[in-house]
C-alpha cells in the first residue's frame, strides 16, 4: 500500500490539476459566448449572399459558366480542412480529420489545412498538403477566408482541380457538435433551389453571368468565413464540454485518493496504538 506522503502528493497534483481545468473550463465558457454572437452575425450576409445567387441562376435559366455543374467530372480534389491549434477538446480535431479522410477516398485529394492538428495529422500520413495556416482557429479576420477562397478559386479555374471541398464542423448545441463537409466548387445549382422570390424584377448588369462571375468569389469567401467562425464557436464548445468533464473526474480522484489517505492514516494510528500498548504491557510485568 502507498504511504501517506505519497498519497498526498498525488492528492497536491490532482488538486492542481482540477484547478487548471476548472480555469480552462471558464475560460471556454467566456470565448463561447462571444463566438456565438459572432456566429449569429455572419448568417444575414450568407443567406443573402445565396438568394442573389439563386436569383440569378433563375432569371439566367440554365447556367452555361464553368462555376456552376451539378456533378463533378474528374477525380482531382482540393479539400480545406479547419481545424484547431490546440487539444484539450475532446474528439473534436481527430472527428475532422476523419472525415476528411472519408471524403478523400478514391480521390487525388491535395489540402489546405488550418490548424496545427489538422496540419500534424496529414503530415503523419504523408497525404499532399498544398498550403497550411495556424494560428487562426481562434483568432481569424475575413481576410484571412478570402486568401483561402482565392488560393481555392486559382486553382479550380486553372484545372490544378476538378472539384473543392470544405470539411468542417456543425454547430448542434453548446454540448454538441458534428463534422461536416460541403462542395464549393463548381456550385451545385440544386442546392439553391426554392430560395429565389419568384415575383423578382431585378435586372442585372451587364449580365447575369456578369454578375455572377463577381458573386460566386464572394459566396466562396463568405462560406468559408462562416466554417472558420462556426469551427471555432464549436472548438470551444468541445473544450469547455472536456474540461468540465474533467474537473468532475478530477473531483471524484480526490474524494478516492482522501478516503484513501484517511484509511492509511487510521491504520498508522491504530498500529501506533498498539505498539504503545504491547510497550506497556511489556514493561509492567
Amino acid at each position: 500500500m502507498a504511504s501517506m506522503r505519497d498519497i498526498k502528493r498525488r492528492i497536491k497534483s490532482v488538486n492542481s490539476t482540477r484547478q487548471i481545468t476548472k480555469a480552462m473550463n471558464l475560460v471556454a465558457s467566456s470565448k463561447l459566448n462571444k463566438a456565438k454572437a459572432r456566429l449569429e452575425g455572419t448568417k444575414p450576409f450568407a443567406e443573402e449572399t445565396r438568394k442573389v445567387i439563386a436569383e440569378i441562376g433563375a432569371a439566367a435559366g440554365r447556367l452555361n459558366n464553368p462555376l456552376f455543374a451539378e456533378e463533378v467530372k474528374g477525380n482531382k480534389a482540393l479539400v480545406i480542412v479547419l481545424t484547431g491549434d490546440k487539444g484539450l477538446c475532446g474528439g473534436y480535431n481527430s472527428n475532422v480529420c476523419k472525415e476528411t479522410q472519408a471524403l478523400c477516398e478514391g480521390k487525388d485529394a491535395k489540402l489546405i489545412t488550418v490548424g496545427t492538428k489538422g496540419r500534424d495529422y496529414f503530415k503523419r500520413r504523408s497525404v499532399p498538403i498544398d498550403k497550411s495556416v495556424v494560428g487562426i482557429s481562434e483568432h481569424f479576420e475575413f481576410g484571412d477566408a478570402v486568401a483561402l477562397g482565392e488560393r481555392a478559386l486559382k486553382m479550380y479555374k486553372e484545372k490544378e482541380v476538378d472539384a473543392v471541398y470544405l470539411v468542417s464542423t456543425k454547430y448542434i448545441s453548446s454540448i454538441s457538435s458534428a463534422p461536416k463537409s460541403i462542395r464549393l466548387l463548381p456550385v451545385n445549382p440544386n442546392e439553391f433551389e426554392g430560395e429565389a422570390k419568384a415575383d423578382s424584377l431585378v435586372l442585372y448588369e451587364p449580365s447575369e453571368e456578369a454578375v455572377l462571375e463577381y458573386i460566386v468569389p464572394k459566396y466562396v469567401n463568405t462560406v468559408i468565413y462562416g466554417g472558420l467562425v462556426e469551427a471555432s464557436v464549436c472548438e470551444l464548445g468541445a473544450r469547455m464540454t472536456a474540461m468540465d468533464a474533467a474537473t468532475d473526474n478530477a473531483k471524484e480522484m480526490l474524494d478516492s485518493l482522501n478516503l484513501l489517505y484517511n484509511r492509511v492514516r487510521q491504520g498508522a494510528i491504530t498500529n501506533e496504538i498498539t505498539e504503545i500498548v504491547n510497550g506497556s504491557n511489556a514493561l509492567s510485568q
